[in-house]
């Protein structure tokens, strides 16, 4: 695979977009998770690195004036891009990081693909705003809801950001709420993650008195983070907005949290959403302490972003975007993360102001990345 030429690589992407997926639907009313071909992407070398500044202030948001057509209008990656932007950084407790290498590689019973790259363009600064209209966010309260899936699988980085539960010890959310696209951002290497717990007094309710009309007061407790893991697409291009694409980074915590997580998946194209509409939940940071809940419409997506008018404030930022469908072998309905919540854009649409909340679909490549950080092994992987 090393020696394949760029213009079969391209031709490769295409045919993943057309031929990579069955018919969503085996009814009406059911709309089916499709069935993806899907790449490996393997470890080819690890480089160390030196111990990195923790400088960067944290930012709870991304902007970016690049939009839909600005993006679609820009050309695939060749072969070597994709392994260059896949390609990760590794930090560790101790502060060591690690650069690693990947490869691409297309099994012969099976097929793959690989991210459309996106490049910047300069747009209008705009003052930064996410609420359309009327304020549809669902604040969710009581340890009944908490504590239960799906709400259960978001949880609080210690950077202000949100992030989602997706394996035993693995927690997926946005690249920049610990890295700027240049170093780790201020406590990053104490790096901890947060899950609500009910907060009870020496004699005060039990677990079971619902008599209060007060929501139950919850808290979080703290596990610290082992490993990160960051695409290098997001620390080499951020400056360009190509970064944009790759705003995602895993955390392995240094012990299982012992409650369900949500599987990823590969996303759809919108019009194969339930509805066209995605949900998620975070920790929006002008509701202090509190799990918030919404859904919406998507607008419109490039092959690596969605874009939507989902209500939301910094510090949502990281939030697994979810939609529940149905799993054609297990005969069972099924959420899983298709995207991560990235932040705002204010877009030039034919000379007309227009903006956006933006999420990172996780594409073949992507779910073939963010798997193998997770199992360790490619043929775990060959399910999206």
């Amino acid at each position: 695979m090393a020696g394949i030429p760029g213009l079969l690589f391209l031709l490769f992407l295409l045919l993943l977009c057309a031929v990579g997926q069955v018919s969503p639907y085996s009814a009406p009313w059911k709309p089916t998770w499709p069935a993806y071909r899907l790449p490996v992407v393997l470890p080819q070398s690890t480089l160390n690195l030196a111990k990195p500044d923790f400088g960067a202030e944290a930012k709870l948001e991304v902007s970016s004036s690049c939009g839909p057509q600005c993006r679609k209008g820009t050309p695939l990656p060749t072969y070597e891009e994709a392994k260059q932007y896949l390609s990760y950084e590794t930090l560790y407790a101790n502060g060591s990081r690690t650069e690693t290498q990947v490869g691409i590689y297309i099994l012969s019973s099976s097929g793959g693909g690989a991210q459309h790259r996106d490049s910047g363009s300069s747009g209008k600064s705009r003052r930064k705003r996410q609420i359309y209209g009327y304020d549809s966010r669902f604040s969710i309260f009581g340890k009944d809801f908490l504590l239960n899936y799906p709400f259960s699988t978001s949880v609080k980085l210690s950077t202000g950001c949100t992030g989602t539960l997706v394996a035993e010890k693995h927690v997926l959310t946005a690249a920049h709420c610990i890295h700027d696209g240049k170093t780790y951002v201020k406590g990053t290497q104490k790096l901890r993650v947060g899950f609500l717990k009910p907060k009870f007094k020496d004699g005060g309710r039990g677990a079971n008195d619902s008599t209060s009309a007060m929501p139950e007061k919850m808290k979080f407790q703290w596990i610290r983070v082992k490993r990160t893991h960051v695409p290098k697409g997001w620390i080499k291009g951020n400056a360009n907005d190509i970064g944009m694409d790759y705003d995602y980074a895993l955390l392995e915590l240094k012990k299982p949290h012992k409650r369900k997580f949500m599987k990823i998946g590969v996303s759809p194209p919108a019009k194969q959403l339930p509805g066209g509409r995605i949900h998620f939940s975070g920790y929006d940071n002008d509701r202090p302490g509190n799990l918030v809940y919404r859904f919406c419409d998507v607008k419109d997506e490039t092959y690596d972003l969605l874009y939507q008018q989902c209500d939301a404030q910094p510090g949502a930022s990281g939030s697994g975007v979810y939609v529940r469908m149905w799993k054609r072998q297990q005969q069972k309905w099924e959420r899983k993360i298709i995207g991560i919540f990235s932040g705002h854009q204010w877009v030039d649409m034919n000379g007309s102001p227009q903006d956006f909340n933006v999420a990172v679909r996780i594409t073949p490549l992507k779910y073939a990345q963010i798997c193998y950080w997770i199992k360790g092994n490619y043929l775990d992987c060959r399910e999206g």
